[in-house]
């Protein structure tokens, strides 16, 4: 089992750990493994997950 954090490859386990999943089609599957929000946070910084992101919102 891998176990390496997805930004900057520390042992989650030795942290405390985020773990991301992505929806496709209905199903899910992981995304990412970090060992704390802060590598979570620059990770998405560093790839510009944010970048025409938005919440769906029903009217």
């Amino acid at each position: 089992m891998e176990t390496a954090c997805t930004y900057c490859e520390s042992d989650v386990y030795d942290h405390d750990p985020i773990f991301v999943e992505e929806q496709d089609d209905g199903d899910r599957h992981p995304a990412g493994q970090f060992c704390n929000y802060a590598c979570l946070s620059a990770y998405i910084d560093e790839n510009e997950l944010t970048e025409g992101a938005r919440c769906q919102i029903d009217l």
